[in-house]
């Protein structure tokens, strides 16, 4: 801890110095960044608050649910929801909740820590799934707080890490109050880290608990059953999906993409692989829509992917084609798309094996493989059988029950009774 804490310091201090110089020197300032450092001055008003942080869309997307049924147990409590993109917080800004307030996370340095807690004084912490920061943690514990993390993820390569840094871990493992761990090898790697046995809680996958939002917009012009979803691409990713599009509509003439990329700022470059394609195409954050001579849509914004599942018969999920671990495959399911994926899927491996096993996605390598895959799915009937066998695998993760055990523990910890689920054997659902 004080090698990371000396590393931290010769390094951030020195660099806010300069950056302070820069921005007097030239007028200019990142808002940003003075978030981060709490150079805002920030002036919340007295509540009774928990922190929730999550790293950011597809964490805060996962745990809105489970946000939901906290604010619903208690009408006096309000969130403070931060995160580390500002396309994160740009997004829990556009759910319109009253009661929740966001902002970007603090440094992970002490005195901004100290005085984030002083200004908000949280009842708790709430991280969800892997945003383990060591002084986040041990500022939250020092003064008393429960810290609790839900869906807690863990790969091999991150407790290979850890597993370097006893001492360390150690201090961590003993600052957190309960944690719920998304799969079984997750569990184990906390627990021989040093997490007490009796602060776990039953296994969350976060993601299985989302439900399918409202959208409150116009259906597509064009249709489900030939329309394709590329969903959270990332950098070297579009280029496949489209080359695979491309192939799979030399035989289906109607065949139309959607092409939603993880990070809508690479926006210029996909419009350029789009274009040397020479495929048409609308952008959604220029306020284009598309028709059904458009053969592709650029969805470039945050907050909408509901309607995309929703428009799409067919949805290859992103980050697994590069080695990103994957993205969820529940949300496709839950509208009913049949699903395709790349290879790469550690970050909900047990759902996707229970896919694989029950017929309920398909595995591609490459644009040759993804187009054979879309010409297989583009009969309706074929993708309404896909999209049942997606639902039944999947049905086993899901996580109401983990989320009353989070919420009965969150109750115990912080004594907010309300919280606390209004059904008998909370005691024993805490550690089930």
């Amino acid at each position: 801890m004080f090698l990371y804490r000396l590393i931290l310091n010769l390094t951030l201090w020195p660099w806010l110095g300069l950056r302070t110089r820069w921005a007097l020197w030239t007028g200019r300032r990142n808002s940003d960044i003075d978030e981060r450092w709490l150079l805002d001055r920030p002036r919340p008003a007295p509540a009774r608050r928990i922190w929730v942080h999550a790293a950011s869309n597809g964490e805060l997307t996962s745990v809105r649910g489970a946000l939901r049924s906290l604010l619903d147990r208690d009408p006096s409590l309000t969130l403070l929801v931060t995160c580390n993109t500002p396309t994160g917080r740009d997004l829990v800004a556009g759910w319109g909740e009253a009661r929740i307030e966001t902002r970007l996370a603090p440094v992970d340095l002490r005195p901004v820590l100290r005085r984030f807690l002083d200004l908000w004084t949280p009842a708790a912490l709430v991280i969800v799934e892997n945003e383990l920061w060591p002084e986040r943690l041990l500022a939250s514990a020092s003064r008393g707080l429960p810290v609790l993390v839900i869906g807690a993820r863990m790969s091999a390569r991150s407790h290979q890490l850890w597993s370097r840094l006893p001492g360390l871990a150690r201090h961590l493992m003993a600052a957190i109050s309960w944690l719920a761990p998304q799969d079984d090898a997750s569990r184990g790697h906390f627990v021989s880290l040093g997490l007490a046995p009796d602060r776990l809680g039953p296994t969350m996958m976060l993601k299985s608990a989302a439900a399918p939002a409202a959208t409150g917009t116009a259906p597509l012009p064009f249709p489900r059953a030939r329309t394709l979803l590329a969903a959270s691409t990332h950098a070297g990713e579009d280029e496949i999906a489209l080359d695979g599009f491309l192939a799979a509509r030399r035989d289906l003439p109607d065949l139309q993409l959607i092409l939603a990329p993880r990070h809508p700022d690479r926006r210029d470059g996909i419009e350029a692989a789009i274009r040397a394609r020479g495929l048409a195409f609308a952008t959604r954050s220029r306020g284009a829509e598309p028709d059904a001579d458009t053969p592709v849509y650029l969805a470039d914004t945050l907050g909408e992917m509901d309607r995309w599942y929703a428009g799409a018969g067919i949805t290859f999920v992103g980050g697994s084609l590069v080695d990103r671990g994957g993205h969820t495959p529940f949300e496709p399911a839950a509208h009913g798309s049949a699903i395709i994926t790349g290879p790469y899927v550690s970050n909900a491996a047990p759902a996707y094996a229970a896919l694989f096993a029950a017929g309920g996605a398909t595995k591609v390598r490459d644009a040759a493989s993804l187009a054979g895959a879309i010409r297989t799915l583009a009969d309706p009937g074929r993708q309404a059988r896909r999209a049942e066998a997606a639902r039944s695998a999947l049905a086993g993760f899901n996580s109401g029950a983990a989320i009353d055990a989070f919420l009965a523990a969150l109750a115990a910890e912080t004594g907010i009774a309300a919280l606390a689920p209004p059904t008998k054997g909370t005691d024993d659902a805490l550690h089930a």
